[in-house]
């Protein structure tokens, strides 16, 4: 069973081959909400166009992988996964190569990571995700899907041959990347006028239909600890609670005010308890959300929380929850 401690993240991009050397001070790699702003203040597009996180299943259903951001355009689909690796990035056979060098004072060290074909993988999810839009009656051609890598760092280089494939995007390339949408839409905007079928792009109604898809698509569901860590990944129950995901979007975890309050329910008999407010899903208002249901359970009743990335649950006090936002 994992536990807790090691498991705490902030809800960044999880890729993280290099740590910078002592003393020196590396420049700052966006992370993925940050780089979605930058992706929304340069495309200029509408942000029901922009999409984070989407875990799309496969051809089975069975296995959901998520793809970082997806860029619907008239042009066509845009998927991709950025990377905030740092060092030399080369591509061996099924494999690429992170390889890093930390320098110190006395000596120089040079860390070669392995790791899965981000390029391989990216085209896959693309794959999947036409795949879902076609049985849920949406059919794309495949060739408007356009699936991309993006590298965040200044400090990471690729190989020639890498650099060669136009699927890749390298920090230097990627605000001219982003602007090209912009710089389309002139072009974009005259589809309404021309039938799909002549002009290659898709059609306002191709494009409606995709993002009334898109809005059903899960993603992660975010666990926020007092402490100030977020988590992502599936919630998976607690046996004092239950609700539908349907009519749920969150769970709020209230405890004891002050310590003396625990302690005079331990002087009692009674183990501490946890209040627990479920919100009605989209039920914002003027006065705030709607409640939906509330319970009350023992503060070290463990919450089962599969992290992104992990092969089994975490088991999380639910005294050190803050909050359970659900994705549908």
């Amino acid at each position: 069973m994992p536990q807790l401690g090691s498991l705490l993240t902030q809800f960044h991009l999880s890729s993280k081959p290099s740590e910078s050397a002592p003393g020196q001070s590396a420049p700052q790699t966006p992370t993925l909400p940050e780089f979605v702003q930058h992706v929304g203040k340069l495309t200029g597009l509408r942000k029901d166009d922009i999409y984070c996180n989407l875990r799309i299943p496969d051809q089975r259903n069975t296995l959901k992988d998520d793809i970082n951001i997806v860029i619907l355009t008239g042009q066509g689909i845009f998927c991709m996964d950025v990377k905030p690796w740092r060092g030399a990035v080369s591509a061996h056979n099924q494999n690429w190569h992170v390889q890093v060098k930390e320098e110190d004072q006395n000596f120089t060290n040079t860390c070669i990571e392995q790791t899965e074909d981000p390029l391989k993988a990216i085209t896959t999810k693309t794959a999947n995700l036409c795949g879902h839009l076609k049985r849920s009656g949406v059919s794309v051609r495949q060739s408007l899907f356009f699936p991309r890598v993006v590298f965040l760092s200044p400090d990471c280089e690729l190989d020639e041959e890498l650099r060669k494939r136009r699927e890749l995007v390298s920090h230097s390339q990627i605000d001219a990347f982003l602007r090209s949408f912009r710089e389309g839409y002139v072009a974009w905007m005259s589809d309404a006028l021309t039938p799909s079928w002549l002009s290659g792009h898709l059609s306002y109604k191709q494009m409606e239909s995709v993002r009334e898809v898109l809005r059903r698509v899960g993603t992660w569901d975010l666990l926020r600890l007092h402490c100030g860590d977020q988590l992502k990944g599936d919630y998976r129950g607690c046996q004092y609670i239950a609700l539908n995901r349907q009519e749920t979007d969150t769970l709020e975890f209230s405890r004891a005010k002050a310590l003396s309050t625990d302690s005079l329910w331990a002087l009692l008999g009674h183990a501490p308890q946890v209040t627990v407010k479920m919100y009605k899903r989209g039920s914002q208002g003027w006065l705030g959300k709607s409640l939906n249901a509330t319970a009350t359970v023992p503060s070290n009743t463990s919450v089962m929380f599969r992290i992104s990335g992990e092969e089994t649950d975490a088991k999380i006090p639910a005294n050190t929850i803050r909050s359970i936002t659900l994705s549908m």
